[in-house]
């Protein structure tokens, strides 16, 4: 049985991923890095690993990981300020789970400073049992380490969690996880194999109601 739910982030709840795109650009463009349409390439990584990851590309143009990291998170937080909306369906499901009395939590790479301002901006604190960065985990999706401390966080079994991600990085941590995993795909992404590995893949979270959670019990 279902007993508990932990939410991704960005992407998922809040509809960030064009401002990390735009703040990675923006921000590595001042240190020589052009990563013009190839964004989707970190998509769900913590964002210091976003920064090693594209440090090693461009060899010698970073030298301060953590600043360039900062200045990022600095400015989608910005822009999560300013124009943060929740995507489709994020509410009414926070809401479907909430009224079955299951546990929610959310798990997110991203660091607590920015969880916060779109927990804040979206209004949905009052949804939440649990809040999980992996700024200070030693490993970050795809690595399950976060899912894992979640579900302790929750006092549920892993096998009796639903993961809800948009990014393959949170899939395959899910599943290391040996949780149930639901993705929730960009469209542009949407037909790359990683995500088959997925217990389901639905277009937006409006399409989870009673009967697909009925569907995970009965597996």
């Amino acid at each position: 049985m279902i007993q508990s739910v932990i939410f991704d982030m960005d992407g998922l709840l809040v509809d960030s991923e064009p401002f990390w795109g735009e703040s990675e650009i923006l921000v590595f463009s001042n240190y020589g890095i052009d990563i013009q349409d190839n964004c989707t390439a970190t998509r769900g990584m913590r964002v210091d690993e976003v920064v090693r990851y594209w440090s090693t590309k461009f060899p010698n143009q970073i030298d301060d990981i953590q600043k360039v990291a900062n200045e990022i998170l600095e400015e989608v937080k910005r822009l999560v300020i300013e124009k943060g909306v929740p995507m489709k369906g994020a509410i009414q499901a926070l809401e479907l789970f909430a009224n079955k009395g299951m546990g929610i939590a959310l798990a997110s790479s991203s660091a607590m400073s920015l969880i916060n301002v779109v927990i804040d901006k979206l209004h949905i604190r009052k949804y939440l049992d649990v809040i999980m960065s992996a700024e200070n985990l030693q490993y970050g999706k795809p690595h399950p380490e976060i899912f894992l401390e979640t579900a302790k966080r929750l006092q549920t079994a892993p096998g009796s969690c639903l993961v809800l991600e948009d990014s393959i990085a949170g899939v395959i941590a899910g599943k290391a996880a040996q949780m149930k995993v639901i993705a929730v795909p960009d469209a542009a992404l949407a037909t790359r194999k990683e995500y088959f590995i997925a217990d389901a893949q639905l277009h937006s979270l409006d399409e989870i109601d009673e009967n697909l959670i009925n569907q995970f019990n009965e597996r």
